[in-house]
């Protein structure tokens, strides 16, 4: 192991952002990692050889636990805000640690440490290995490295671009905007990327390393017009590197932070009840992901928390209906190359033409149902345990056209954007702010809507969704988080233009 102590490690990092920040002209980023086609970085950096893994997961098998894996994670984070034209704020994290889990049957004994040295690591051992009691299982045998797809190749790491490059991104798209509209009166612009490196070894026997990276460019827009001021954001990201951000990439950001800006001033509330209400493509899949897919997580049906409990091989929607969970869309921010516990990322059908056929698995529970993992075992950092999470969760394209599911509505609502979602996992109710709409009246789109909330049911929402169209798109959003059990996991979504009989609109009335 290199001579040098985590503190002495991370107080260098964190300097040498400091100064990147500082001194613009310096040629590189403070830090940078090596390429994702490189595998042994936490043996070359930290010394996390075969023999101390085995070593370390000896003794947090050492009272009986089943099965049990390390998770060694170094993260750097790279935070750049323009806000009035200038930089506020510019910044840098570094996570660096180890996780050690013991599994016996359902329960899991967890322990970790920001040090990576071997008495601390047999430290947090010491501790996983308290969830069980008697004699635990050799680890003898080899470990063997698995051979990854790549879901997100990369040219150029972020950690590679010094501040001087970045900077012109943040200044464009903050000029942009200002020049796309006389009525925009203050625009703040982010830049967020970052590189994530783990490594799992399991005690049955696999090793697998990646290189995670997520990036993305924000916009947030204020515009003020005869005394009413309104706001919108947008953005683009996902598991991408530097290339993506293209003048044209910076162009969209600026006309769609703007644009949805704008329209709010001629928005209105709609009248409130029951109605009909059309999901518009992409980013509206977050219904899908809240409402619908936590219930399909394994160990809500497990504990029989879900209603989707009891409901494998059972008809949940109509045969045009087929949910999606998919890890292996290229540079999507829910794609992975392998899950937090070493599962291979892949594809997994949730419901197929209307019948419900899978949850999405971590191996606790894969193991619980005698199936194999989906390679859903995902977790915030190091110093969180493995738990079944979404990855890219969507609704496959239907046989309409976007025309004929709004003439079908008649008369409801037209949801382009919502947030602010709040979800009940077991009863699968729910409700959203409505933060981009127009109403739908004698089936044409009509007068852009705000300040509204649709409330429903996500089970009954799927069984209602009576039209769906050929206009799928992935939501392109690089800054979403997925919170559950304390955690937070990056998580894609997408869908096409699909029509839902009925919605509670909390509107105005009378």
């Amino acid at each position: 192991m290199k001579n040098v102590s985590r503190r002495d490690f991370l107080k260098t990092g964190a300097a040498a952002a400091a100064a990147t920040v500082a001194l613009p002209l310096l040629s590189r980023a403070w830090y940078a990692l090596p390429g994702a086609e490189e595998g042994g970085y936490f043996e070359r950096e930290f010394g996390i050889t075969d023999e101390l893994c085995r070593k370390i997961l000896a003794d947090a098998l050492a009272r009986g636990g089943d099965f049990a894996d390390l998770y060694f994670e170094h993260t750097i984070s790279n935070y750049l805000i323009l806000e009035d034209g200038k930089v506020s704020r510019a910044y840098s994290d570094v996570a660096l640690g180890a996780g050690i889990r013991t599994v016996k049957g359902d329960q899991v004994g967890y322990g970790f440490t920001q040090e990576l040295g071997e008495k601390p690591m047999l430290a947090a051992a010491a501790t996983a290995a308290t969830i069980a009691s008697g004699s635990g299982p050799a680890v003898n045998g080899p470990f063997t490295p698995l051979k990854l797809a790549d879901y997100y190749p990369l040219r150029t790491l972020f950690s590679d671009v010094p501040l001087e490059s970045k900077l012109p991104l943040v200044q464009k798209v903050n000029s942009r905007c200002f020049g796309l509209s006389p009525l925009v009166t203050k625009v703040t612009v982010q830049l967020h990327d970052q590189q994530k490196r783990f490594l799992v070894v399991t005690s049955d026997g696999v090793k697998a390393e990646d290189l995670q990276p997520r990036s993305y460019l924000a916009a947030t827009v204020v515009a003020e017009k005869d005394g009413k001021r309104e706001r919108a954001f947008w953005n683009f990201g996902g598991r991408r590197d530097y290339s993506f951000y293209t003048p044209a990439i910076v162009e969209e950001i600026a006309r769609k932070a703007v644009d949805r800006t704008l329209i709010l001033f001629e928005a209105i509330q709609p009248p409130a009840g029951e109605m009909p209400v059309v999901l518009g493509p992409g980013v509206t899949g977050v219904l899908l992901h809240e409402a619908i897919g936590h219930g399909m997580e394994a160990d809500f049906n497990r504990k029989k928390i879900s209603t989707y409990c009891t409901m494998i091989g059972q008809k949940v929607a109509e045969p045009f209906v087929t949910i999606v969970d998919d890890g292996t869309v290229p540079n999507l921010l829910g794609s992975i190359n392998v899950d937090d516990e070493g599962t291979p990322g892949q594809r997994t059908i949730l419901v197929d033409k209307g019948i419900l056929t899978s949850y999405l698995h971590d191996r606790i529970s894969a193991k619980a149902y005698g199936i194999k993992p989906t390679g859903n075992g995902r977790r915030q950092s190091y110093q969180h345990y493995p738990i079944p999470r979404m990855r890219n969760t969507y609704l496959e394209a239907g046989p309409a056209t976007p025309e004929d599911v709004v003439k079908a509505a008649g008369k409801g609502i037209y949801v382009q954007d919502v947030s602010n979602g709040q979800v009940k996992i077991g009863e699968g109710d729910f409700a959203f702010f409505v933060s981009q709409g127009r109403m739908i009246e004698g089936g044409k789109l009509g007068a852009p809507i705000k300040d509204v909330n649709i409330m429903g049911n996500g089970p009954k929402m799927l069984a209602n969704t009576i039209m769906v169209a050929d206009d799928f798109e992935f939501n392109m959003g690089g800054t979403g988080a997925c919170g559950k059990d304390g955690q937070a996991a990056p998580c894609g979504m997408g869908q096409p233009t699909c029509l839902i009989k009925s919605l509670t609109v909390g509107g105005t009335r009378g």
